[in-house]
Formats: C-alpha cells, sequence, structure tokens
C-alpha cells in the first residue's frame, strides 16, 4: 500500500523557510508507479489517501509533556517552531528564514505537522491490515519528550505506536530507523519501554551527536540517550552499512522476536547526492540504498512482521530516486506480479 495526501505539501517555502525539503519526492515517484506496465493498470490496489481522522492532545502526551503540548496549542508555539526549525543562529539572525516570502503564518506549521501525525497512524493501522504500506510523509524521529529539533515538532513515530497500544492494536513494536542521523528523540522517548525496541543505523559523527552529552545547565543531553541497537557508520565505511545493518537486525529478533508492527523510518538522506550538508558524513551509492531497502523488507516479510514504512528524511533534487527504486520492487513483492 502507498498512502499519500495529494493536498498536503512537504516544502516549508510557503512559511519562508528555506530548508531543501522538496515537493516533487511523492510526485515523481508516483508518476513512475503510474507508468510501470503492471502497477499502473492496479493502482486501486495499491494507492490509498488519509482518511480525515484527527490526533488529540491526549494522543501527543502520550509521547510528550503535557507543557509542551500546551505550549504549540498556545502562545508558546512559534518559539517553539523558530526553535525546532533553526530559524535563528546564535546571534539572532535569520537563518533558512524569509518571513517576507512566506504566504501562511508561521503557525500553520502546528495543522500540517498534526497532519503528518495522524498519517503515520493510519499508515502503521494499513500496515497491520495488509502487512505493508508506506507513506509519504512522516519520520519526524528528533522531537523530544519537551521540545522540538531537526525539524522535528513531534515524534510521529512513538505518537503512533502508543496510539495504536491504546487502542489495543499492537503491544510490542520494533522501530527500524536507516535515516542519515541517529533517531535520538525516538531512542529517548522509548528508553526504558520494553514494549518498543529501537534501532538507529547512523552517522557516527555530526549532528546531532556533534555536542556535549551534558547540556549548559548540567542535565543529560537527551540526544545521546542510546537506542536499544545503535549503529554508527564512520565515514568511509559505507561498504559495511548494509552487512552491519543485518547483524543488527538479527539482535532485534533475538531481543524481541514477534513484534506485532515494525515502524521503518526510511530516510533517503544516507544518499550520496542529498542535498543537506549535515548529512555528509554518510554516502551511500543507490546501489547500496536499495540493498538496504530490499534487506529491511525482506526480513520483515519473512517473518510475517507488519511493516509501515516512512518517507523521513531526503533533501534536494535526488532523494525522489531512493523511492523510485525501492517502491516498484516492493509493490510488485507485496501484490504478486502477474496475478489478477
Amino acid at each position: 500500500m502507498i498512502l499519500h495526501d495529494p493536498n498536503r505539501r512537504l516544502s516549508l517555502r510557503d512559511f519562508g523557510i528555506t530548508i531543501p525539503i522538496a515537493d516533487d519526492r511523492a510526485e515523481k515517484t508516483l508518476a513512475l508507479l503510474r507508468a510501470h506496465p503492471w502497477l499502473g493498470p492496479r493502482a486501486v490496489r495499491w494507492y490509498r489517501t488519509p482518511a480525515a481522522e484527527r490526533i488529540t492532545r491526549a494522543d501527543l502526551c502520550r509521547a510528550h509533556s503535557p507543557a509542551y503540548v500546551e505550549r504549540l496549542f498556545g502562545d508558546g508555539l512559534e518559539g517553539e517552531i523558530v526553535r525546532t526549525y533553526e530559524l535563528m543562529d546564535a546571534r539572532g539572525r535569520r537563518h533558512r528564514y524569509h518571513p517576507e516570502l512566506a504566504r501562511q503564518p508561521l503557525r500553520g506549521i502546528l495543522e500540517r505537522t498534526l497532519g503528518i501525525v495522524s498519517g503515520t497512524w493510519q499508515c502503521c493501522r494499513l500496515a497491520l491490515a495488509e502487512g505493508f504500506c508506506f507513506y509519504f510523509g512522516g519520520g519526524m524521529h528528533h522531537a523530544q519528550w519537551d521540545f522540538g529539533n531537526g525539524f522535528c515538532l513531534l515524534n510521529d513515530i512513538v505518537v503512533a505506536i502508543r496510539k495504536l497500544q491504546a487502542e489495543g492494536l499492537v503491544r510490542t513494536a520494533w522501530v527500524v530507523d536507516v535515516d542519515a542521523h541517529k533517531g535520538d528523540g525516538t531512542a529517548a522517548l522509548t528508553s526504558g519501554d520494553p514494549s518498543i525496541l529501537t534501532l538507529s543505523v547512523h552517522m557516527a559523527r555530526g549532528w546531532p551527536l556533534d555536542g556535549s552529552p551534558q547540556n549548559p545547565n548540567g542535565t543529560p543531553n537527551p540526544s545521546f540517550i542510546p537506542s536499544d541497537i545503535d549503529i554508527p557508520i564512520e565515514s568511509g565505511e559505507e561498504d559495511r552499512y548494509v552487512a552491519r545493518l543485518a547483524a543488527g537486525l538479527e539482535e532485534m529478533a533475538a531481543r524481541l522476536p514477534a513484534p506485532e508492527i515494525a515502524v521503518v523510518v526510511g530516510g533517503a538522506d544516507p544518499y550520496e547526492k542529498d542535498g543537506l550538508p549535515s548529512t555528509a558524513g554518510l554516502n551511500l551509492t543507490l546501489a547500496e540504498l536499495g540493498a538496504r531497502d530490499r534487506l529491511v523488507y525482506d526480513f520483515l516479510k519473512s517473518r510475517r512482521i507488519p511493516q509501515a514504512h516512512l518517507m523521513a528524511g531526503g533533501y534536494g533534487p535526488h532523494a525522489w530516486e531512493v523511492y523510485a527504486q525501492f517502491l516498484p520492487w516492493a509493490l510488485l513483492g507485496h501484490l504478486g506480479a502477474g496475478a489478477p
């Protein structure tokens, strides 16, 4: 299944923010799928749009502090957005932010984010029903308990899993995070929770691990809270990436053999052609990314674990190539090429 909202833009330019997130990741990939000789005529079997279901404050408070949620729905929202999207530098100057170009008020980012969280939750439900679903959205893995971070205002991954648990749809879950950056928010929010097992394979150096393990006030920096399985990849070790990920997946299966769902935080940003400077520490080829994605898909399918894939990070004009490589292969395998 593919879940996509054609009315929800991914680019932040509507708000005057010039982070290089391109809307065409989904559109280019979907055009390729619709032009496929077998998949195109069968789009009704694999294409879905999200239902108009909303995420509540109570849902958010299963992953975030009530005080933070209150700030988001109150006067503190714009300040949280500025901090989360790094719109001001240390000297108080605008950074990748041009409010004179905005077509929507900055506060509108919250409504868009809530829609993405709802999409992740719906993607998980479709995965439970169908075995596989890919959502063109989600993967906001840097959001922490009481603050947003790394362009992630809310952690849709943890919100969605805990909502499924509250609804009695699942008890246990894996999070397989293959984005270029460590899934630090997800690791911190699920630390000590035996029902959610997390794996993150990521750049060994660079953001969010380029700061200090201690905050200036002496409190621990939550970005350094470990995932259950962390696989840091040093620059130059790309040829070992797939083998180390395979070993990590085997370790997950040994620790929690039969989760009721796996959420895959996909991420095209390890791609050597990615457009975000902070991903420069990891440069996988398109072939290596294809091997990564096939490994994860086959590992989960062979164990009959429903898998919900989120688009996650991917920046610049080449990001779509990663999804365009994986999704035709995955859909053909899931639906059965040549099936009636």
